[in-house]
Order: structure tokens, then C-alpha cells, then sequence
């Protein structure tokens, strides 16, 4: 089984540590879920990321959203597709 790595730069160690799963990633494919934040060339680092991925774990399917505007947040409807589609969720930014 690989390891998976979460690299939050702007989050206090004390949230993310917080975090559970509901779910194990061992031989189970997982969905995994991608978040452009629409910037330029972070299309090509998420798809780095997924081939990464896809190296080290099975991969069931890949959702990709975008979100309109990379100065605003992920709307409630593209964080509840991701919610309900994806095990796992990858997001970046690119310039």
C-alpha cells in the first residue's frame, strides 16, 4: 500500500490534523476528485498530480471540476459534486 501525503501550506497544523476518513484507500480503487482553481497551467499540474496517483494507487474514476474564478471560493455545488464522487480530492495553484 502507498502513502498518501496532504501538503496544506496556509492550514494550522492543529486543523488539518483533525481530519478522519471514513474510508481505507488499501486495495480499493478510489474515486478520485480534482479541483482546478482555474489559474493558468494549474490544469497541467493536476494532471501531473493524477498520473502520480494513478502510479501508486488504483484509480476507479477522476471527476474534474473548475472553479469560474480563481479570486472566489468553490461554489456549495461543485464542493457537494466532489463530496458525493470522489473518496479523494486534489486541488493546486499554477501560473
Amino acid at each position: 500500500m502507498g502513502k498518501i501525503f496532504l501538503v496544506v501550506p496556509d492550514a494550522p497544523v492543529e486543523d488539518v490534523a483533525q481530519l478522519t476518513s471514513s474510508r481505507s484507500l488499501s486495495n480499493a480503487g478510489i474515486r478520485l476528485g480534482v479541483l482546478d482553481n482555474s489559474k493558468g497551467n494549474a490544469d497541467h499540474l493536476l494532471n501531473m498530480i493524477i498520473e502520480g496517483v494513478k502510479k501508486d494507487f488504483k484509480v476507479d474514476s477522476v471527476v474534474m471540476t473548475r472553479k469560474p474564478f480563481s479570486s472566489k471560493p468553490a461554489t456549495d455545488a461543485i464542493l457537494d459534486q466532489l463530496a458525493k464522487e470522489a473518496d479523494l480530492v486534489v486541488t493546486a495553484m499554477a501560473d
